[in-house]
């Protein structure tokens, strides 16, 4: 052992033992994180709507931002009452109306709003939708409706993310009580289980009450990140726990676990590598849901190393003693029936694997995705979800798009709303240009003095006078000097011009026309906050097609090209659900490329380092990569709508985290060839990785699962029917089919490696010694294999990668590297 590995060694020993006999400094730290954190994870910030991770730079994005700054819109709900007369819902249109902050409520005898027994309630709050007040109202709607049988819609409050909260409770609780079950199953004493429950947990809370640095995450992240962090982590306690029962059977509690954990942390610290590689590409997904989602696994995962590495242990030494009194039989039996299967079948089983993966490559290309919600039934249909498709099914609802553009006159938006309602497409168009005022006029219809004072019934003269006060204030001077006659205002204009005068005493009205006043400026104000802003106007365009489709989406195109006949082309925007879809699919288009290359060639890396071969880490990214394709094949072949963030996840978490199952095989079966031929190399291989394997594997297959079965948000159930599936394939392949590849491709990954075998440099060593690492040489007779053990004799061998520590030969404790290594 050179100098610079003694001291390394040395250096890591201090550390390791440094974090066992302070166990109570880091049992104190954890307990304050998770007091902390119990008080800090309601200090995060929950993001529900998808169009807010969408790229700054897509027209849904800029859409929305320059809405928000240049409209108000304002709070809404829809109520849908089954089984009433229209009598009926007269008086509670009457009642609503009569209700404090609101606004307007629509309601007629058009099939539109009284359909089969059943009115619709279209109510409109007196306040911006982020307004405090409109959720104290929306809570005196739901309370008016209690006794009606009815149904409301909102896009106010969280009733959405409350309810996938309450979901993902229950979810975590089933995922605990089989966690719980396999750990019972494949530990070897039944006191371990609190140990590996006590580290998840802290790890879990930590990770939640942490969530507040980053500000806001998305409801993906927020609901699915501690079952993932529990599935996708629970490889690094069971290695660190199975490292010191190993380190405990020749040595006491204290030694063996400072050893196990100096041992462990490179060796864990390695295997995290594959996972966090897998996830770095989603960060650099365009759509921000990614990158958000990326970065709290990340998180967790780094979270989950310390919780091992710090706090586990000291809760190791406290369960110490009650793991050796609570130890049982092992319940996983023996597998050599495997390991005979896959030498027997070596030629017929590789290259057929080969052939699936090439058909599901064309297959998974076919794979049906979808960018919203509108053609995905989920496995449970929430409250929310319940209401809304009672109201579609009764009163079916027109697809709406908003259409922003600059403000300029009001007669060329006229042409506009007019040139759009020549589309068969176009159902209807509501834009300040063609929404009906007084007395048959529009709200922007351009009335002349004459006009004026007919619609409200006053002199010619005052009107005359008001008209030439409003040319003034508009500087519109040649009009007053030449004459008033042909004078025309939009009548929008001179109504609020004429409320602002008589609100300042220039112009004083009788009482019945000041309430008519009064009602038509709250009318336009509300009117134009909505519809025209102080450099942008926006007009609601309603379409027959469906939410998302490609006729849908080439009329979003077609829209902009007639829009552009009249405005600047660089300043018109669509927004709207269809938009956002279609927005969506151009991000996943270049998505689905970057998070493919990225992660292989993160998990690529690693594993180069790892395995020292080109060979090897290319077979077992091809077979993971195929297992992503086989997964994704199943939606192609079934014509299951997936929503496209399934995929994007999914095959960077598949590519992550089930690769650890492959590298457990490979990494295996590479010690074992050293002294065994392929077929007991093979066989003994399976025995020894199928625990970790069906530990690790049966968890997260199990939380995607039970996340795809009990969820009623379409993202989330996409991800986790895909991650549940997507783990049971790899399993699979990597049980039945891998075996078979590395004995085809034995001589290749032999002939790939990159590391050059450097002369033996043989040690002659006599005494009592713990050798750990491969041997060759001669322990009083000829060895060539991997070694953990304790020599009382003479050694005279080539220990590689592995040291040895000589040990008083009356007491059995190691002796300080000085003198251990003299005379060798």
């Amino acid at each position: 052992m050179d100098n610079n590995e003694k001291a390394g060694n040395s250096v890591m020993l201090k550390i390791c033992a440094f974090i066992v006999d302070k166990r109570s400094l880091f049992f104190l730290i954890y307990a304050i994180l998770c007091i902390f954190s119990v008080i800090s994870r309601n200090w995060v910030g929950v993001e529900n709507k998808l169009d807010k991770y969408l790229p700054g730079t897509s027209e849904t994005r800029l859409g929305l931002d320059l809405m928000e700054e240049q409209f108000t819109t304002y709070g809404s709900v829809k109520a849908m009452v089954a089984n009433i007369s229209y009598d009926q819902a007269l008086q509670i249109k009457d009642e609503l109306v009569a209700m404090d902050g609101v606004f307007s409520v629509d309601m007629d005898d058009s099939e539109k709003y009284y359909n089969n027994g059943s009115a619709l309630f279209n109510i409109t709050f007196d306040y911006d939708e982020n307004e405090e007040q409109c959720l104290v109202l929306l809570d005196q709607v739901r309370a008016y409706f209690e006794p009606y049988d009815s149904y409301l819609s909102t896009t106010l409050g969280d009733t959405q993310s409350e309810l996938i909260d309450k979901e993902m409770s229950v979810i975590s609780v089933l995922v605990v009580i089989i966690v719980v079950a396999v750990l019972l199953l494949t530990s070897q004493a039944y006191a371990e289980v609190p140990v590996l429950l006590l580290t998840f947990g802290s790890a879990a809370l930590v990770q939640m009450g942490t969530n507040f640095l980053l500000g806001t995450i998305s409801f993906v992240s927020d609901s699915v990140t501690i079952v993932l962090q529990l599935a996708l982590s629970v490889d690094y306690a069971v290695i660190f726990l199975n490292r010191y029962k190993e380190e405990h059977a020749s040595l006491p509690s204290r030694e063996a676990c400072i050893l196990a954990l100096s041992k462990s942390i490179p060796e864990i610290s390695g295997s995290s590598l594959t996972t966090i590689g897998g996830l770095i590409a989603m960060l650099f997904m365009q759509f921000g849901i990614g990158s958000d989602m990326g970065i709290v696994l990340i998180k967790a995962i780094l979270l989950s190393l310390l919780s091992v590495f710090l706090l586990m242990p000291g809760i190791i030494m406290v369960f110490a003693v009650p793991m050796e009194k609570t130890q049982h039989k092992n319940f996983i039996p023996q597998i050599p029936f495997v390991g005979k299967f896959a030498y027997a079948s070596r030629y017929v089983i590789a290259p057929l694997f080969v052939i699936v993966i090439i058909v599901a490559n064309r297959l998974s290309a076919r794979t049906p995705y979808v960018y919203g919600y509108s053609q995905i039934t989920p496995p449970l249909i929430n409250e929310v979800q319940k209401a809304q498709n009672m109201q579609n099914d009764v009163f079916p609802s027109d697809n709406m798009v908003a259409l922003v553009f600059p403000a300029k006159d009001y007669d060329i938006e006229k042409k506009l709303i007019d040139d759009l309602l020549g589309y068969e497409e176009v159902t209807s168009v509501t834009g300040l240009a063609n929404t009906e005022a007084i007395g048959g006029y529009t709200l922007t219809e351009k009335l002349s003095p004459r006009q004026f004072s007919e619609l409200l019934d006053i002199d010619y003269e005052v009107a005359e006078l008001v008209y030439a006060a409003y040319a003034v204030n508009d500087e519109d001077y040649a009009k007053a000097v030449n004459g008033l006659a042909n004078y025309k205002v939009p009548l929008i204009d001179m109504f609020m011009f004429v409320y602002q005068e008589v609100k300042e005493g220039y112009v004083t009205l009788d009482d019945e026309l000041m309430q008519k006043l009064e009602d038509a400026n709250r009318m336009m104000n509300f009117a134009k906050a909505q519809l025209r802003g102080e450099d942008y106007s926006r007009i609601l365009v309603y379409l027959n097609l469906p939410q998302e489709s490609e006729e849908t989406f080439n009329f979003i195109d077609k829209l902009h090209d007639i829009t552009e006949r009249y405005y600047e082309e660089d300043k018109i925007y669509v927004v709207g659900e269809s938009v956002s879809q279609y927005d969506l699919k151009k991000c996943f288009a270049r998505d689905n490329t970057v998070t493919s290359v990225i992660s292989i060639l993160a998990v690529l890396v690693v594993l180069l380092f790892t395995f020292k071969s080109a060979g090897m880490p290319v077979l077992l990214i091809a077979v993971i990569q195929g297992c992503i394709w086989v997964n994704f094949s199943f939606p192609a072949v079934l014509h299951d709508n997936l929503f496209f963030l399934g995929y994007l996840i999914v095959s960077s978490i598949q590519m992550g985290a089930n690769i650890d199952y492959a590298i457990v095989i490979a990494g295996r079966y590479t010690e074992l060839r050293e002294t065994m031929g392929k077929r007991d190399a093979i066989i003994d291989t399976m025995n020894l990785s199928f625990p970790t394997i069906i530990t690790s594997g049966t968890m997260l297959a199990v939380a995607g699962t039970l996340i795809g079965k009990m969820t009623s948000d379409c993202a989330i159930y996409g991800i986790g029917k895909c991650l549940g599936r997507g783990t049971i394939i790899s399993i699979m392949v990597t049980m039945f089919v891998l075996p078979q590849i590395l004995l085809v491709g034995d001589k290749v990954i032999e002939l790939t490696a990159f590391v050059m075998n450097a002369p033996f440099q043989t040690k002659q060593i006599a005494g009592a010694m713990r050798i750990d690492g491969i041997v060759r040489g001669r322990i009083e007779g000829n060895i060539n294999g991997v070694v953990h053990a304790v020599v009382r004799g003479n050694v005279s061998a080539y220990i590689e990668n592995g040291d040895v520590k000589m040990l008083d030969e009356d007491t059995g404790e190691e002796i300080p590297d000085e003198a251990g290594t003299e005379g060798v």
